[in-house]
């Protein structure tokens, strides 16, 4: 896919494109990539971010050393968080037109976060 804005670091990259009418988003890490729809990749920056702030949220309930595991989903797509409230994997199921799945280590999930928020408007 060539995107108008790919953004990458260390264990994922993200991209969008206004133009093609199908598969307008790319999402993955080192070893994997695949493209998604506008609304696959519409719900899976809306769910991120509701990821997130779910993990936040659950910060004053749960005790440093305990982990948690949290799903969200859609029609489209799912994903789910895994570890400790500042420090989870992620990992991501595309239900329609195709069967897609990929994870990212904790380590990326802040930058991947900071991507999502500057890459389009949602």
């Amino acid at each position: 896919m060539k995107a108008t804005v790919l953004k990458k670091g260390k264990g994922w990259r993200i991209g969008w494109q206004e133009k093609p009418e199908i598969y307008k988003g790319l999402i993955g890490a080192d070893n994997w990539a695949f493209e998604l729809s506008g609304p696959e990749m519409e719900d899976f920056c809306r769910l991120l971010i509701q990821i997130n702030d779910t993990m936040e949220t659950m910060a004053e309930h749960l005790m440093e050393e305990e982990t948690i595991s949290c799903e969200v989903e859609s029609p489209l797509l799912w994903l789910g968080a895994d570890g400790y409230i500042n420090d989870y994997s992620l990992r991501i199921i595309i239900y329609e037109h195709r069967g897609a799945e990929g994870s990212w280590q904790s380590d990326v999930i802040p930058d991947l976060i900071k991507a999502i928020q500057s890459l389009k408007s949602f």
